[in-house]
Protein backbone atom coordinates (compact mmCIF):
# COMPACT_ATOMS: atom_id res chain seq x y z
CA UNK A 1 0.00 0.00 0.00
CA UNK A 2 1.65 3.24 -1.13
CA UNK A 3 -0.30 5.61 1.05
CA UNK A 4 0.49 9.11 2.14
CA UNK A 5 1.46 9.50 5.80
CA UNK A 6 -1.91 11.11 6.51
CA UNK A 7 -3.75 8.03 5.25
CA UNK A 8 -1.90 5.72 7.61
CA UNK A 9 -2.26 8.17 10.49
CA UNK A 10 -6.04 8.38 9.88
CA UNK A 11 -6.21 4.58 9.78
CA UNK A 12 -4.28 4.44 13.07
CA UNK A 13 -6.63 6.96 14.68
CA UNK A 14 -9.66 4.92 13.63
CA UNK A 15 -8.05 1.71 14.91
CA UNK A 16 -7.42 3.41 18.27
CA UNK A 17 -11.19 3.84 18.72
CA UNK A 18 -11.80 7.36 17.41
CA UNK A 19 -14.78 6.88 15.13
CA UNK A 20 -16.35 10.27 14.42
CA UNK A 21 -15.37 12.47 11.49
CA UNK A 22 -14.82 15.60 13.61
CA UNK A 23 -12.60 13.87 16.15
CA UNK A 24 -10.56 12.16 13.42
CA UNK A 25 -10.11 15.52 11.66
CA UNK A 26 -9.01 17.23 14.88
CA UNK A 27 -6.62 14.50 15.93
CA UNK A 28 -5.05 14.05 12.50
CA UNK A 29 -4.92 17.80 11.79
CA UNK A 30 -6.39 17.08 8.36
CA UNK A 31 -8.87 19.53 6.80
CA UNK A 32 -12.41 18.10 6.45
CA UNK A 33 -12.31 18.13 2.63
CA UNK A 34 -9.00 16.24 2.59
CA UNK A 35 -10.16 13.88 5.32
CA UNK A 36 -13.24 12.99 3.29
CA UNK A 37 -11.01 12.03 0.35
CA UNK A 38 -8.74 9.96 2.61
CA UNK A 39 -11.73 8.14 4.15
CA UNK A 40 -13.18 7.41 0.71
CA UNK A 41 -9.82 6.00 -0.40
CA UNK A 42 -9.50 3.84 2.74
CA UNK A 43 -13.08 2.61 2.30
CA UNK A 44 -12.58 1.79 -1.39
CA UNK A 45 -9.53 -0.30 -0.45
CA UNK A 46 -11.65 -2.04 2.20
CA UNK A 47 -9.37 -0.88 5.03
CA UNK A 48 -12.28 0.74 6.90
CA UNK A 49 -16.04 0.43 7.02
CA UNK A 50 -18.39 3.38 7.33
CA UNK A 51 -21.48 2.74 9.45
CA UNK A 52 -24.57 4.87 9.99
CA UNK A 53 -25.82 4.77 13.57
CA UNK A 54 -29.00 6.20 15.06
CA UNK A 55 -28.65 8.24 18.22
CA UNK A 56 -30.60 10.67 20.37
CA UNK A 57 -29.78 13.61 18.11
CA UNK A 58 -30.29 11.83 14.79
CA UNK A 59 -27.99 9.74 12.70
CA UNK A 60 -24.25 9.75 13.03
CA UNK A 61 -21.56 8.17 10.92
CA UNK A 62 -18.79 6.08 12.46
CA UNK A 63 -15.71 4.49 10.96
CA UNK A 64 -14.17 1.16 11.96
CA UNK A 65 -11.06 -0.64 10.73
CA UNK A 66 -11.52 -3.93 8.92
CA UNK A 67 -9.33 -6.99 9.45
CA UNK A 68 -7.54 -6.02 6.24
CA UNK A 69 -7.04 -2.49 7.62
CA UNK A 70 -5.62 -3.78 10.90
CA UNK A 71 -3.20 -6.09 9.06
CA UNK A 72 -2.12 -3.24 6.79
CA UNK A 73 -1.55 -0.95 9.76
CA UNK A 74 0.48 -3.60 11.61
CA UNK A 75 2.57 -4.16 8.48
CA UNK A 76 3.22 -0.43 8.04
CA UNK A 77 4.16 0.07 11.70
CA UNK A 78 6.52 -2.91 11.49
CA UNK A 79 8.04 -1.43 8.33
CA UNK A 80 8.53 1.94 10.08
CA UNK A 81 10.19 0.21 13.05
CA UNK A 82 12.62 -1.43 10.63
CA UNK A 83 13.46 1.94 9.07
CA UNK A 84 14.01 3.48 12.50
CA UNK A 85 16.27 0.58 13.54
CA UNK A 86 18.29 1.02 10.34
CA UNK A 87 18.72 4.75 10.99
CA UNK A 88 19.77 4.02 14.59
CA UNK A 89 22.40 1.54 13.38
CA UNK A 90 23.73 4.03 10.82
CA UNK A 91 23.95 6.69 13.54
CA UNK A 92 25.80 4.36 15.88
CA UNK A 93 28.24 3.40 13.11
CA UNK A 94 29.16 7.09 12.73
CA UNK A 95 28.79 7.05 8.93
CA UNK A 96 27.33 10.51 8.31
CA UNK A 97 27.06 10.03 4.54
CA UNK A 98 25.03 6.83 4.73
CA UNK A 99 22.82 8.24 7.49
CA UNK A 100 22.08 11.43 5.55
CA UNK A 101 21.32 9.44 2.38
CA UNK A 102 19.01 7.08 4.25
CA UNK A 103 17.22 9.95 5.97
CA UNK A 104 16.78 11.76 2.63
CA UNK A 105 15.28 8.62 1.09
CA UNK A 106 12.85 8.12 3.98
CA UNK A 107 11.67 11.68 4.74
CA UNK A 108 8.02 10.82 4.33
CA UNK A 109 8.20 8.30 7.18
CA UNK A 110 9.18 10.71 9.97
CA UNK A 111 5.69 12.07 10.59
CA UNK A 112 4.32 8.53 10.77
CA UNK A 113 7.16 7.43 13.05
CA UNK A 114 6.38 10.26 15.46
CA UNK A 115 2.64 9.57 15.42
CA UNK A 116 3.05 5.86 16.19
CA UNK A 117 5.70 6.50 18.87
CA UNK A 118 8.47 4.71 17.00
CA UNK A 119 10.85 7.63 16.72
CA UNK A 120 12.93 8.44 19.79
CA UNK A 121 13.15 12.26 19.75
CA UNK A 122 16.38 12.35 21.75
CA UNK A 123 18.11 9.94 19.37
CA UNK A 124 16.58 11.75 16.40
CA UNK A 125 17.89 15.12 17.59
CA UNK A 126 21.35 13.58 18.16
CA UNK A 127 21.28 12.36 14.54
CA UNK A 128 20.60 15.90 13.35
CA UNK A 129 23.31 17.24 15.60
CA UNK A 130 25.80 14.75 14.14
CA UNK A 131 24.82 15.84 10.63
CA UNK A 132 24.89 19.54 11.57
CA UNK A 133 21.29 20.00 10.41
CA UNK A 134 18.00 21.28 11.77
CA UNK A 135 15.02 18.95 12.31
CA UNK A 136 12.89 21.29 10.24
CA UNK A 137 14.88 20.17 7.19
CA UNK A 138 12.95 16.90 7.42
CA UNK A 139 9.85 17.64 9.50
CA UNK A 140 7.47 20.59 9.20
CA UNK A 141 7.66 22.74 12.36
CA UNK A 142 3.95 22.16 13.12
CA UNK A 143 4.57 18.39 13.15
CA UNK A 144 7.37 18.49 15.74
CA UNK A 145 5.96 17.53 19.15
CA UNK A 146 5.68 20.51 21.46
CA UNK A 147 6.78 18.57 24.52
CA UNK A 148 10.35 18.04 23.26
CA UNK A 149 11.52 20.99 25.34
CA UNK A 150 8.31 21.50 27.31
CA UNK A 151 9.94 22.10 30.68
CA UNK A 152 12.20 24.89 29.50
CA UNK A 153 9.60 26.50 27.24
CA UNK A 154 6.81 26.42 29.82
CA UNK A 155 8.63 28.89 32.02
CA UNK A 156 9.09 26.42 34.84
CA UNK A 157 12.26 26.60 36.87
CA UNK A 158 14.45 23.60 36.37
CA UNK A 159 17.24 23.07 38.84
CA UNK A 160 20.77 21.98 38.00
CA UNK A 161 19.77 18.34 38.43
CA UNK A 162 17.01 18.60 35.77
CA UNK A 163 14.10 18.12 38.17
CA UNK A 164 11.20 20.55 38.48
CA UNK A 165 9.29 20.26 41.73
CA UNK A 166 5.84 21.75 42.13
CA UNK A 167 4.41 21.21 45.60
CA UNK A 168 1.18 23.08 44.93
CA UNK A 169 1.71 26.30 46.92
Amino acid sequence: MDEEPQDIIVLGIIKSGIKSFDKISKMSKVAPKDLNEILEKLESKKLITVNEKKGLFGKRIEMDTTEKGMRELEYRVHELEGKWNQMTQLYKSGDKGKLKKYMDENKISFKEMMFFGILDMVMFSMMFSMLGMAMTSFIAPQDIPQDVNAETESGGDIGDDGFDFDIGF
